[in-house]
């Protein structure tokens, strides 16, 4: 008689993690299955609409090649600025691996967009570290939006960290840009769903028909089953090592939303009477490409390292935001550490669960662009992609660990009980 196969679970070795964490893991997982389930079912209607945009532009071979020099003609390119204009609900696209960051992208936009004697109001209160030096909040004489004219003030936001949208009203009636920053950043604040943001585009929308209000999208793309764009914003702009690039591509940056104003962007990245035209797309069509056809699936497994991260510190006794029964507008989860040491030893353990350079200590360091010295723990196959597992943060109050990407989820869960581990070994952590 054959013997029967057993199937029975295997407990894969090599990391040494301490069997209370493990079973810890296992509680917070099971609280989260209806999160679950609900990005399963959001990463299916995203996946869908992407195959869809796919199809409806004839993506082909001849796209995924790409162009030398001027590059005119490209044929690849130019579909892709199609399809990610179809995905994201815009007229037009513009997606470039020029464009190093989704800081540098969002330059390009405020720069195309604004002249002298415009005026820019941020509705999310303090923009992210990166742009006050583009905007000259901090800094001077280098070039900023203030160096050239332009006119800054923002909405401070409520004591609770949401927008004040009586304050909106008032503060655009003579803006020409109106900026919201959807994800958190390196602050508390709540992330903005797409309520959240409709809520304040029609605000300001009310306030002043005109302005254009312009969203950073970064962390946000395929979170929820549909983008700001059709919540009544004018552009969306983004980074292609975050959420629509799913770790494949290896660099870039997109702007979407109005054909008019994508054109005005795009003539800031080039040179005006060229614009989209010229920009040879080198070899990285293809990659491009299959980021985005991976991106619904990889951004939810990203939310579900997420929700995990939420529930398994909350178990711990540590302040999370948001909780995992919260509803989310990013990929992002931050972690109070409570002070530098509990910081540097989360952070440092997920750099030792990374698949790339886990051996590699990451120590704080001035990080060009921030005012204070930031730890980064990104073991990641493209340089700073923070849709692959990584955690950061400026050394200061009050010392939030934020934690983002996840490519699958089993590596995403295993990369934070390393961290956990970590900082059970260095004495920084309570088991019971």
């Amino acid at each position: 008689m054959a013997e029967i196969f057993d199937p029975k679970p295997v407990e894969i070795k090599g990391f040494e993690i301490d069997e209370r964490i493990i079973k810890l893991a296992d509680k917070a997982e099971e609280s989260c299955s209806a999160a679950f389930a609900e990005i399963d079912k959001n990463a299916r209607i995203n996946g869908e609409r992407v195959l869809r945009a796919f199809i409806n532009n004839k993506v082909s071979a001849e796209c995924m090649n790409g162009t030398t020099g001027y590059g005119y003609g490209d044929k690849g390119r130019d579909t892709l600025d199609a399809v990610y204009a179809e995905v994201f609900g815009a007229e037009d696209a513009l997606v470039r691996h020029t464009f190093v960051s989704g800081t540098h992208a969002l330059t390009c936009a405020l720069f195309g967009l604004l002249r002298k004697g415009d005026k820019l109001v941020s509705l999310t209160g303090d923009p992210y570290d990166t742009l006050e030096e583009v905007i000259g909040i901090r800094g001077s004489g280098n070039g900023s939006l203030a160096d050239f004219g332009v006119e800054y003030d923002q909405v401070d936001l409520l004591p609770d960290g949401k927008p004040n949208v009586a304050d909106v009203f008032k503060k655009v009636k003579d803006a020409k840009v109106a900026y919201i920053q959807r994800s958190r950043g390196y602050s508390l604040r709540p992330t903005l769903t797409l309520t959240g943001i409709a809520e304040i585009v029609k605000a300001a929308k009310g306030a002043n028909p005109d302005i254009v209000v312009l969203v950073d999208n970064c962390y946000g793309e395929f979170v929820e089953t549909k983008e700001p764009l059709q919540c009544g914003a004018d552009l969306i702009v983004g980074s292609l090592i975050k959420n629509p690039g799913a770790g494949i591509a290896e660099t870039g940056g997109y702007i979407a939303g109005s054909k008019k104003l994508v054109e005005q962007c795009a003539y800031r990245l080039t040179c005006v009477g060229m614009g989209k035209e010229v920009g040879c797309s080198l070899n990285q069509n293809k990659l491009m490409y299959q980021g985005l056809y991976f991106a619904p699936e990889v951004v939810g497994n990203a939310l579900k390292t997420a929700v995990f991260t939420s529930e398994i510190m909350s178990l711990l006794h540590f302040e999370v935001y948001p909780k995992r029964e919260e509803k989310r507008g990013d990929i992002i989860t931050a972690v109070l550490m409570k002070n530098a040491e509990n910081l540097i030893a989360f952070c440092q353990g997920v750099q030792k669960g990374s698949p790339v350079d886990s051996f590699v200590t990451p120590e704080p360091w001035d990080m060009p662009g921030y005012d204070s010295k930031v730890i980064m723990a990104a073991g990641c196959f493209n340089m700073g992609s923070s849709i692959e597992l990584s955690a950061d943060a400026p050394l200061r109050e009050p010392f939030a660990a934020f934690v983002q990407g996840g490519l699958t989820y089993p590596t995403g869960r295993m990369g934070i009980l390393v961290a956990l581990q970590e900082m059970f070994d260095r004495h920084c952590l309570k088991l019971f």
